[in-house]
């Protein structure tokens, strides 16, 4: 079982405030004269959080300020990166570049347009309010070109989903409340609808939410999809049939270990081990097996009952997302540790 921890988690911040902050900092050197210690910034749900300068850098109509990213107690993969952002004056406008480190969007179906810096759109909007916030404050036109970098950002990009989004060179900017909530279950889940969202852009009539590595390669390579057809579903079952409820795709494929698709069989749709629990005295009435009751493992039900178990499962699987999610064609794939197919069911 996993514990809860003893203390409070802290939290941090987006790569979205992060990128907020420096271009306040950044505009008050540009306009202002002089770099500040601390920038303060306010949040979409009206924190202030304060935010330390790294680097403060500038020259002829130009200002940079690097802030490094603080997550928390988050496994951000982004955690401790420089967000640096270069201000100068435009022609017309707040205009967005991505810098180094900074992706650009390749694929339909996110937020941000083919073409544009994946910068998302509430960091945009905070960005913005800066600028127009500044500008009034020393009597400048809101006319300026904001560019972000992430000194390294392509190599951690590849740790993300970018790639698969369709998200080139780099990072996302990040953020719909400028706080990161440690190990938030909300950002996996709404990486999973982008994920969709990019799939029903591009066309695709069949997509696959696996529970991990190993089955989201054998069952991709079982089918030939490309790599925008995988959606990294992990432990989030519910977060993706739900979605795909509202947004569908033709045809379905689920794919997982004997544990967590045996959780499937039975109704749960949170698949994570502090969640939800495999049944054994259901499973023992399932196969008419009593001594499926005293296992300790899905696995040690499999080595017991053996192919059939496997079977069972993966067409209890099968008959409960067909029943609960009408529309959608699916099929399932269970796999052992190793990558072999246990059982199949459906399309």
């Amino acid at each position: 079982m996993t514990r809860k921890p003893q203390t409070e988690l802290r939290r941090g911040w987006t790569t979205g405030a992060c990128a907020t902050a420096a271009t306040k900092a950044a505009l008050v050197r540009l306009w202002g004269g002089a770099f500040a210690r601390d920038v303060t910034i306010a949040l979409p749900k009206g924190e202030t959080p304060t935010f330390p300068l790294a680097l403060a850098e500038a020259g002829e109509g130009w200002a940079s300020v690097g802030i490094t990213k603080d997550a928390g107690d988050d496994p951000d993969v982004t955690h401790g990166a420089l967000i640096v952002v270069r201000v100068s004056v435009s022609d017309g406008g707040v205009i967005f570049r991505a810098g180094d480190g900074v992706g650009m969007v390749t694929r339909a179906g996110l937020p941000i347009a083919v073409g544009e810096p994946a910068i998302n759109p509430v960091p945009r909007q905070m960005m913005t309010e800066v600028v127009a916030e500044m500008a009034a404050l020393y009597g400048q036109s809101a006319d300026v070109v904001i560019e972000i970098s992430v000194p390294g950002g392509a190599e951690i990009a590849l740790k993300t989903w970018n790639p698969r989004l369709g998200i080139a060179g780099g990072l996302s900017i990040l953020g719909t409340t400028g706080i990161v909530r440690p190990f938030s279950c909300a950002a996996w889940i709404a990486s999973i609808h982008r994920g969709i969202d990019v799939a029903r852009a591009g066309g695709l009539t069949h997509v696959a939410g696996c529970t991990g590595a190993t089955s989201e390669t054998v069952v991709q390579a079982i089918h030939g999809l490309p790599d925008h057809a995988m959606l990294d579903m992990g432990d989030f079952a519910g977060g993706m049939l739900k979605y795909l409820a509202k947004h569908p795709v033709p045809r379905v494929t689920i794919g997982g270990g004997i544990g967590k698709i045996t959780k499937l069989a039975q109704g749960a749709m949170d698949l994570h081990s502090a969640r939800s629990q495999v049944d054994f005295a259901r499973l023992a009435r399932m196969k008419d097996d009593p001594r499926l009751a005293s296992a300790n493992t899905a696995l040690e039900a499999y080595q017991i009952a053996g192919p059939p178990f496997a079977q069972a499962v993966a067409d209890a699987a099968l008959a409960q997302v067909s029943a609960r999610f009408a529309g959608m064609t699916f099929d399932i794939v269970v796999i052992d540790r190793a990558g072999a197919v246990l059982a199949r069911a459906g399309a």
